[in-house]
């Protein structure tokens, strides 16, 4: 399990909402190279999201979808597709008077067939740079 924790000077509600622009998220993932959501309307149980990720020197086509989702507080997501699947939530709690925020993201990789051998590589990937890219949401 990769787990990871940090505090945002915004609201939950807007770190919550800058967290569901799934489209946006290689801003802040180093690891992401694009992004599109697949289902029409708002983030919601079901959305599903494809997203090119690099992974050590490849470049890895996985997908994604919403288990759960509790605005502005909670969202949960499984892969889908590509050998190597996320498995995690994100939380976003109030701080104080609510002005700020604590996201917290916990997830595991998960392979699938081929990502079997590669899951142990990218999860030590992921525990090297998931302290760089929640930094990048402040």
């Amino acid at each position: 399990m990769i787990a990871h924790s940090i505090e945002i000077e915004r609201p939950p509600e807007e770190v919550f909402a800058y967290l569901g622009q799934f489209d946006r998220h290689g801003d802040w993932q180093s690891e992401i190279v694009s992004a599109k959501v697949e289902t029409e309307g708002p983030v919601r149980v079901g959305t599903r999201v494809k997203e090119i990720r690099k992974i050590g020197r490849r470049e890895q086509e996985t997908s994604f979808e919403v288990t759960e989702h509790e605005p502005p507080h909670k969202s949960s997501f499984r892969g889908v597709a590509g050998p190597v699947r996320p498995l995690g939530t994100v939380t976003v709690e109030p701080i104080g008077d609510g002005s700020k925020s604590k996201v917290s993201v916990e997830f595991d990789l998960v392979g699938h067939g081929i990502g079997k051998l590669f899951a142990p590589i990218a999860r030590k990937q992921a525990r090297k740079t998931i302290a760089d890219n929640q930094a990048r949401l402040k």
